[in-house]
């Protein structure tokens, strides 16, 4: 069941290459159902998260939205459209998301900046180069900016990728061929031990989006390991109560088999209420 995790850079052909590739290999191209999903999940208009993935919303705007959350969201929604596979997934760091996965192929496709401006003023149906310039580069800039923020890594960075394609110089099709090719190789086979692993990182994704839902433990920032079922919670709570409710959370995700509650209280609170007592 493939899965192949692709960047989103505007006038790239990434779109084309995905669209074509899905009809190939007879794929799912998921992308705009995840911005469907995320703003269900928060409430809040489909316009917010494509102004705030492209670098347009204002400050307020900003400011008002909780990023967390849709990167918890968007975190959820990936890994379980991967976990079911058949998929091309375009974009929302799907491909630093799902680089752990040996059975994932991840692609960038790119292109120079001058053929994009030249795609992006012919879609808009304009001859102003140096506005076209500068939308490409503001949501070059948004998507350089988030995935340092969440991923700690460098945009475009070659080894973030299996596979590079400059379409300058590659056709749509000429891409399509060498991605497939990539897919049917040994290296990318779904093994027990990946599929397992992506499991795991589903679970894990779920649990997380059940702590930021329940008011009571929204607030909290612990680990969450997965493993067959198995729940490992670590870090550092404030009290025995929010330990109880984080336990009680995560234990009624689906999915869930049991938890191993390794949270600890805050040394502060142990102290007074010791002395308290004394």
């Amino acid at each position: 069941m493939p899965v192949i995790a692709m960047t989103q850079e505007m006038g790239s052909l990434a779109k084309d290459v995905a669209v074509k590739l899905a009809q190939t290999l007879e794929l799912n191209v998921m992308r705009h159902e995840i911005v469907e999903h995320v703003a269900d999940k928060m409430q809040i208009p489909q316009s917010l998260i494509g102004r705030l993935r492209e670098g347009k919303a204002g400050l307020i705007e900003r400011l008002k939205t909780d990023q967390r959350s849709v990167a918890l969201y968007t975190a959820e929604e990936l890994f379980a459209l991967a976990d079911r596979g058949n998929v091309v997934l375009r974009g929302w760091g799907a491909t630093c998301l799902l680089r752990p996965v040996p059975h994932v192929v991840c692609v960038r496709v790119t292109r120079s900046m001058r053929k994009r401006v030249e795609w992006l003023m012919g879609d808009l149906e304009t001859d102003d180069a140096d506005f076209a310039e500068a939308e490409i580069r503001r949501s070059d800039q948004a998507h350089s900016s988030r995935m340092n923020e969440q991923f700690g890594v460098t945009w475009g960075d070659p080894l973030l990728y299996d596979l590079v394609l400059n379409t300058d110089r590659v056709s749509v099709d000429s891409c399509v061929e060498q991605i497939a090719q990539l897919v049917r190789r040994p290296e990318f086979a779904e093994t027990a031990e990946s599929r397992a692993l992506l499991a795991n990182m589903a679970l894990e994704a779920r649990v997380r989006v059940a702590l930021k839902d329940w008011p009571e433990t929204q607030a909290i920032n612990v680990t969450v390991e997965a493993k067959q079922g198995r729940i490992v919670l670590r870090g550092i709570v404030l009290n025995a109560e929010e330990r109880m409710q984080t336990e009680t959370v995560a234990a009624a995700v689906g999915g869930v088999k049991s938890v191993d509650n390794q949270l600890r209280l805050m040394a502060t609170s142990r102290r007074f209420a010791s002395s308290k007592q004394t």
